[in-house]
């Protein structure tokens, strides 16, 4: 079983304002960034939709993932249950 790591970053200038988010994939030597910014909406909103896209762009999902998220919001809904 081959590791995929997931670096996941998103923010938002004003609830609700303009924002955006960004996430880095890495497995073996293959790296994938992909970034989006939004004109309306809120910080979690992106913290969220990193981690989604991440995840929907992987094709092989047996792999073993570890996410990296900063946000207090993720973490604690994952480690808190």
């Amino acid at each position: 079983m081959q590791l995929i790591i997931i670096y996941t970053d998103g923010s938002c200038n004003y609830n609700p304002g303009s924002g955006g988010y960004g996430f880095i994939l890495k497995y073996k030597n293959y790296r994938k960034e992909i970034f989006q910014s939004f004109k309306k909406t809120t910080n979690n909103r992106m913290e969220l939709l990193a981690i989604i896209i991440a995840l929907e762009s992987l094709n092989n999902i047996k792999n073993k993932i570890i996410i990296y998220s900063d946000s207090k919001y993720i973490v604690n809904a994952i480690k808190k249950k």
